[in-house]
């Protein structure tokens, strides 16, 4: 059974948060969309100062994550994730059942799943599509 969302969330307050991957993440983001810190804290809907305190190894509340994660057009959980708060099922994305995969398809996408970092993960999967999307034109 899952643990409920309150008690994840209490463990997640007490347990340590590394800021590096979000920060990297972040600053990746900031670099690729052409923005400074505080264009895209306010662009957001949050206070000019929300990146800035990420970048000095703040942990972002919940609601932080989820809104930058939607003005950079990302998955929320991600952003969750690497700031060590528990995902939320609202953004789990279904999955297709593998039967109906070609076995072509499976080898991607479970080589795509073993990448260890969220970020990294996203990108290598944008740039397959990006192939796709240009060969198929």
């Amino acid at each position: 059974m899952e643990k409920p969302i309150a008690k994840a969330r209490r463990e997640s307050v007490q347990a340590p948060y590394d800021p590096e991957p979000l920060i990297s993440r972040v600053k990746d983001l900031l670099k690729k969309h052409n923005e400074s810190y505080r264009e895209a804290s306010l662009r957001a809907g949050l206070d000019h100062q929300a990146i800035r305190r990420i970048f000095a190894g703040q942990k972002p509340q919940m609601h932080i994550c989820i809104l930058l994660a939607d003005h950079f057009g990302v998955n929320p959980n991600e952003f969750l994730q690497m700031a060590g708060w528990p995902i939320l099922n609202a953004f789990e994305v279904r999955s297709l059942e593998h039967e109906s995969l070609s076995p072509e398809v499976v080898d991607v996408a479970v080589a795509i799943q073993k990448i260890p970092s969220p970020g990294k993960r996203k990108e290598v999967a944008e740039a397959i599509l990006t192939l796709v999307e240009k060969y198929f034109e």
